[in-house]
């Protein structure tokens, strides 16, 4: 396995053991090559992705045994609202206790689980001990407990967002709490910088959402997006259309399952340098079908990214990519009355993605697969629907 291990030589850090984030200061999302600089003898295991994903599903089974208000953050944290559920099971701590136990004597693993009243406190005390620890943050206790902690630490500040605070200043939360509000929004040009002063003052009122709740409420879903690291490098525009197209039918699959239409489409990439780059459009009409997502998606490709490869200058191979739909819209709220050609070829089109869909679940994802991409079956093979989960606005 040491062997096999060292032989990966690309991608980014998916997770790290207790020693490398003490010792080495390793980071999830760093890339490897970095990593290496700082400790040469590192030892690399491939992920087991399908694995994870048992394991992420079994741990939500255990959840919906305290609470039905469960709302997934990421593909192996979610919160829990157990406000209902404590004159059966106990308060909060207790509850978390029972948990994180189950987790680790079923599944034998562990699990650091954090408690609070608010959904960004309760966040940051997950984080503070690890990695088998409950850890408690009162309303009474917050100032004491959180104010000290680096600002990095709080929900949602970035390494760039951690960066426009610090040359102002700001290294703590408390630093931030104390700060003007308006001051905080002005530099962060959007209304990240109040939802962040929010919360390191505990003024946090966002309520824990049931998944369902999520799909039905037109508030609640604002976008579907699926991403993916390849197994290798990207290297020219061929390469990209077929990891776009996997993608891209993915996010046309779950927008027919929830019965929407995107009107705008993003293009995320990230070269095997760890520089990202993002674009979004407009589609030319309300959309859930993938040939129009992915043309989209290489649209920006093309404009934006792959124009940059003029004579003279030269496009670092892309190691990850994400595509995602957004201003979303229900299908029953459109309705485009037309006799032209192009319509009905639309329309065949939408009839013969939706068989795809039907088949897929009954007989498996690769029951039937676009004929493009069997030019790479490394990179065509790939199933991010069942891989990823759809994303949610901020503000948790």
């Amino acid at each position: 396995m040491r062997n096999l291990a060292r032989r990966i030589q690309h991608g980014i850090v998916l997770a790290a053991n207790q020693l490398a984030k003490k010792v080495y200061k390793v980071k999830t999302g760093e890339a490897l090559v970095h990593v290496r600089q700082r400790c040469p003898n590192l030892v690399t295991v491939p992920a087991n992705h399908k694995l994870y994903l048992k394991f992420a599903r079994i741990t939500r089974e255990i959840y919906n045994e305290y609470t039905d208000q469960v709302e997934p953050f990421g593909l192996d944290e979610a919160f829990l609202d157990v406000s209902g559920s404590t004159g059966l099971f106990g308060d909060g701590e207790k509850i978390a206790d029972t948990i994180r136990e189950r987790i680790k004597t079923e599944l034998g693993i562990s699990v650091s689980i954090g408690v609070s009243y608010t959904k960004s406190f309760a966040k940051l005390a997950s984080d503070m001990r690890k990695p088998d620890y409950t850890t408690v943050i009162n309303r009474e206790e917050f100032r004491e407990k959180v104010w000290p902690l680096p600002v990095g630490d709080l929900i949602y500040v970035g390494a760039a967002s951690a960066e426009k605070l610090r040359i102002r200043g700001i290294d703590t939360i408390g630093d931030l709490a104390k700060t003007d509000r308006n001051n905080v929004v002005r530099w962060m040009k959007n209304k990240t910088g109040g939802l962040l002063w929010d919360y390191a003052n505990g003024y946090d009122t966002s309520v824990v959402q049931k998944f369902e709740d999520c799909m039905n409420d037109d508030s609640g879903m604002k976008s579907v997006g699926h991403s993916t690291t390849t197994p290798r490098d990207l290297c020219n525009a061929e390469d990209i259309k077929v990891t776009v197209m996997v993608l891209s039918e993915a996010v046309a699959a779950r927008l027919r399952e929830y019965k929407r239409l995107c009107r705008t489409v993003s293009l995320w990439l990230r070269d095997n340098k760890m520089n990202s780059f993002e674009r979004q459009c407009k589609t030319t009409e309300p959309t859930n079908l993938a040939y129009e997502i992915a043309g989209t998606a290489m649209n920006l490709y093309h404009r934006n990214y792959g124009s940059l490869g003029r004579p003279g200058s030269t496009l670092l191979p892309i190691r990850s990519l994400g595509v995602r739909a957004s201003d979303l819209m229900r299908e029953e709220d459109f309705l485009q009355m037309s006799f032209l050609p192009e319509e009905r070829k639309r329309q065949n089109m939408m009839s013969i993605e939706y068989v795809m869909d039907d088949i897929r679940s009954r007989f498996g994802h690769t029951a039937i697969t676009r004929g493009m991409l069997f030019a790479d079956k490394a990179l065509g093979s790939d199933n991010p629907k069942e891989d990823h989960i759809m994303t949610f606005p901020g503000g948790h």
